[in-house]
């Protein structure tokens, strides 16, 4: 008993020490980031500015909104900084739990990892955004009788919820790969399970979308996409089961 409560305390300490190491990296890469807010404002709010009427302007609804908008900014420029430091850590905590020749994988885990997450978001910005926005600000406009007055906050809470959407979709395929080099998944499995895999992305991407059927899409297609590059992930990398014996004949057992 005292050996399990001295295991349990011993996890949960190196947990919160690589929680601290984590944090750290992210709140020096979020000081410096921080000094860079009002131009990645214009980076990321060009996708809205694009789709809005001409002569019309993002606005601020209190005095603190713009304060607290390029703080959003920094924290997420922040994150993606620091987004090696963070998988080092994560892989730092369960690789105890791992075999030595699975240990091995820890550089190209903390490479692929951050440039998944960083394509997923970059795919967001560059191809999602402007059909989502477009569509929004087109069906809100309709007919030429109202005019767009969004907040910068607004804007940037969900712009922020969407590119960590298609982050953490970006990283399907890593997940897969190493759920079918322990065994937890393989290639027959995925495969079988594809039409429960097609429901689950378009569920998905009506949670963390806007409501409306092209956000819900442009988040659900790449999701599934990333599901079928798994599925060759797991059907070439996957945990390989040992051939089953033959059963022994009637003429073998005389």
């Amino acid at each position: 008993m005292d050996d399990g409560r001295m295991s349990l305390m011993h996890h949960l300490e190196e947990l919160r020490k690589r929680v601290v190491r984590a944090g750290i990296a992210w709140l020096v890469a979020f000081m410096i980031c921080y000094n860079y807010a009002e131009q990645m404002y214009l980076l990321i709010s060009r996708p809205l500015r694009d789709a809005l009427p001409a002569g019309t302007k993002l606005v601020f609804l209190t005095a603190t909104e713009p304060f607290f908008a390029y703080l959003k900014i920094g924290a997420f420029a922040g994150l993606l900084v620091a987004l090696p430091v963070i998988f080092w850590q994560l892989w730092g905590f369960i690789a105890p739990g791992l075999y030595a020749h699975e240990k091995r994988y820890v550089i190209p885990f903390v490479v692929l990892s951050s440039a998944c997450f960083i394509a997923g978001t970059a795919f967001g910005f560059i191809v999602a955004f402007p059909l989502m926005f477009g569509f929004l600000v087109q069906a809100g406009t309709a007919g030429g009788e109202v005019i767009p007055m969004l907040s910068m906050g607004s804007y940037l809470s969900l712009a922020g919820q969407m590119l960590l959407a298609f982050g953490i979709t970006f990283e399907l395929p890593i997940v897969i790969f190493f759920l079918a080099r322990i065994g937890v998944v393989d290639y027959a499995f995925l495969s079988r399970n594809r039409k429960y895999a097609l429901l689950i992305c378009f569920i998905l991407g009506a949670i963390f979308s806007p409501p409306d059927v092209v956000s819900q899409t442009v988040l659900a297609v790449p999701m599934f996409i990333l599901y079928e590059v798994g599925i060759w992930l797991a059907y070439f990398f996957g945990k390989k089961k040992a051939p089953v014996a033959d059963e022994p004949t009637a003429a073998d057992a005389a």
